[in-house]
């Protein structure tokens, strides 16, 4: 199999994505496990993960690495932190907030066999609720609301320092219904620039119909 590394801790095989397993033999979340060079890989699904189906779409800044520091607002289940487990590896670690009860209780099992994903039962809204969070390289946001960029600049405030990176997945459908995507994404971008320099942003189809993923980062 052929690959290339379009960003640090993910490989490219055409239209397949793999990180390497953080837990050996692990097949939670992952289309297939595949040894590549005598290492195991997990399969990314991107019709599963908005981050995925970003660097699919052609997305051109990706800044989780090695070791980074996230705060993930929706973990829900773990799906996709279990990937960005795999690339930041246990030198990192993922603050995921959820406040679903019973996707709470999915994501236990998925950080229990994990170092780095410390599960956090909050309302991403108020931030002030898990105020003892430190510090973060990347805030990553995947909530299903109407004010997606209001939760994501609040809690930037509170946990992304100047320079650090924000990535958020735009649900257009959660926001309004009855308009077309397109305007909600221009809308959305015109409050997001007001607090972030916007890297990229991409349209997600048709991996996800009706989103649209941005990278920014917080001014100095």
């Amino acid at each position: 199999m052929k690959t290339s590394e379009p960003f640090p801790g993910v490989l490219r095989s055409r239209d397949r994505l793999f990180t390497r397993g953080l837990v050996q033999g692990s097949k939670t979340f992952a289309k297939a496990l595949v040894r590549i060079q005598g290492t195991e890989f997990r399969e990314w699904d991107p019709h599963r993960s908005k981050a995925a189906a970003a660097i699919l779409r052609g997305i051109r800044n990706f800044p989780i690495r090695k070791a980074s520091r996230i705060l993930y607002l929706g973990i829900s289940s773990g799906s996709t932190a279990s990937f960005l487990s795999d690339i930041i590896g246990p030198d990192g670690v993922i603050y995921g907030v959820e406040i679903s009860e019973r996707s709470m209780r999915d994501l236990a099992p998925v950080a229990e066999s994990r170092c780095n994903i410390v599960p956090i039962l909050a309302d991403a809204r108020m931030p002030e609720t898990y105020s003892w969070v430190e510090p973060v390289d990347v805030v990553y946001q995947d909530v299903a609301t109407n004010d997606q960029s209001e939760i994501m600049i609040r809690n930037c405030e509170a946990f992304l320092p100047s320079g650090g990176y924000a990535m958020l997945a735009i649900k257009a459908r959660s926001i309004d219904v009855t308009r077309p995507p397109k305007q909600i994404y221009k809308e959305e971008r015109a409050k997001l620039s007001k607090a972030f320099k916007i890297l990229d942003m991409v349209e997600l189809d048709p991996y996800e119909r009706d989103h649209a993923f941005f990278v920014m980062q917080r001014p100095g």
